[in-house]
């Protein structure tokens, strides 16, 4: 069977406004654009038409994710905010997030493209499916919106999975360069996910993402945080995938896997100082896959987060759906000889001591 993608013009509609970067304009700070605009997610869509994959893979149509969907995570009073801000003039719904006029409906759709994804994985319409959203996720809590991130897709993508088909477990991989919180919230005590993050090391959110953090209750020991020093490359990456998170996925047997997939782990990142390339990218997602076959039956969802490179993050999604899809299109990165030519690709002795205490979290995981 085929690979699914789920992709909406509306999601390139979601206004950021004029932002500077991640600060807001006015003087001092001369007008510009918001980080978190459309040009990534559009390129990564052109070029899988340029190339021919789109060709190749079954398009997933979003539906708009309900009230109640949504009410299994996010408070109605903060759904009620939201969707009074996108239907008056759009505004800042704090932490560095911003709503334009329809954001809420396209919001809803978001998430609803996430729901689609897992469900045409679960039914077996696909054999995996890659959910290019936007507004993304992984940081939005259930009564504020967080790092650009409006409603948590991946979290209430994974509720729904629980809950409408009754799977006895899930588990989530998180390789933005920011740590997944909203996972982490999300289920914190909750046994049934196993919840990893595997981020820049205190980069955003503040205060979050760290070893200890390892769930609390009946869901003690099944969130995983590894914190990797600024500076990590491929090796590093690899590293973590072969020590922690592949050992935590077999030991925890999830019936579906859903990544948070954010490409802002890549050299030349705005908002990281990683130096991940486009084939570290298409190593993780074929380890990725390996493991889900022997798991769970090859369910697997990717759900894009961040990444705001607009020139080499369209080379990261190629090489992901290629992997997923088993297809390959010819096409080279041209970006792929200086990423992977930086020095300190290789896995380095501080990157491995990180690496070794987060693997000492497998002894809590039940």
């Amino acid at each position: 069977m085929p690979t699914g993608l789920v992709c909406h013009e509306l999601y390139m509609w979601h206004n950021t406004g004029g932002y500077a970067g991640i600060m807001p304009d006015g003087n001092p700070v001369q007008p510009d654009a918001h980080a978190e605009h459309p040009e990534t997610k559009r390129r990564i869509r052109n070029l899988l038409e340029v190339s021919g994959l789109a060709e190749s893979l079954v398009n997933i149509k979003p539906e708009p994710a309900t009230l109640e969907q949504l009410m299994r995570f996010h408070t109605r009073d903060y759904l009620a905010r939201i969707e009074e801000l996108s239907n008056g003039q759009g505004g800042d719904a704090g932490g560095f997030t911003i709503v334009g006029r329809g954001s809420y409906e396209i919001a809803l759709l978001s998430t609803g493209g996430v729901i689609a994804a897992t469900e045409a994985v679960l039914r077996g319409d696909v054999d995996n499916a890659y959910a290019l959203v936007r507004p993304p996720g992984h940081h939005a809590l259930a009564d504020s919106a967080l790092g650009f991130c409006i409603f948590a897709n991946g979290p209430l993508a994974g509720m729904h999975a629980l809950e409408e088909h009754q799977l006895d477990k899930i588990a989530f991989v998180d390789w933005d360069v920011h740590h997944g919180n909203s996972q982490q919230v999300a289920f914190y005590e909750n046994p049934r996910a196993l919840t990893i993050s595997m981020h820049q090391d205190n980069c955003f959110p503040p205060d979050s993402g760290h070893l200890h953090q390892n769930g609390e209750g009946e869901g003690a020991g099944c969130n995983i945080n590894i914190p990797l020093p600024a500076g990590s490359g491929v090796g590093a990456y690899e590293a973590a995938f072969d020590q922690v998170v592949i050992p935590a996925l077999e030991k925890f047997g999830p019936q579906l896997i859903i990544v948070s997939c954010g490409f802002d782990a890549g050299a030349y990142d705005p908002l990281g100082r990683m130096m991940m390339h486009s084939e570290g990218y298409r190593v993780l997602t074929r380890k990725i896959m390996e493991t889900a076959d022997q798991l769970c039956d090859g369910k697997l969802v990717m759900c894009h987060e961040g990444g705001y490179n607009p020139h080499t993050v369209p080379f990261f999604g190629l090489a992901v759906l290629e992997q997923l899809s088993g297809v390959s299109t010819g096409v080279e990165d041209p970006f792929l000889p200086i990423l992977s030519g930086l020095g300190g690709q290789e896995l380095q002795p501080h990157q491995q001591a990180v690496i070794d205490q987060a693997r000492l979290l497998l002894d809590n995981l039940r």
